[in-house]
Parts: C-alpha cells; sequence; structure tokens
C-alpha cells in the first residue's frame, strides 16, 4: 500500500466522530421505543380506568 492510503486508513481507524454519532443513534432510538412502550401501556390502562367510572 501506498503511504497515502496507509495514512487515511489509520485516519479513518482513528477517528471516533462516526462511532459517536451510532452511539448517539442508538440511545435515541431507545428512549423512542421506551417512550412509546410506556405511553402504550399507560394509555391502555388509564382508558381502562376511566371505563371502569360510573358517573351518576
Amino acid at each position: 500500500m501506498s503511504s497515502s492510503l496507509l495514512r487515511l486508513r489509520n485516519r479513518v481507524l482513528s477517528s471516533e466522530k462516526g462511532a459517536t454519532m451510532v452511539e448517539y443513534g442508538l440511545m435515541v432510538a431507545l428512549v423512542a421505543v421506551v417512550v412509546a412502550v410506556a405511553v402504550t401501556t399507560l394509555g391502555t390502562r388509564i382508558a381502562s380506568m376511566f371505563n371502569g367510572l360510573s358517573f351518576p
């Protein structure tokens, strides 16, 4: 390999910007899934609670 290709390879392998962005993306996706599950579960429970109330 030529020295310019080796430098490029070393720079790409040592760069952490892409890895950090992927990690943040995974964290955002995980938070979105947790929020979706919580809203679905709580929404169902709250709806059944209101349906169980009887108003005179």
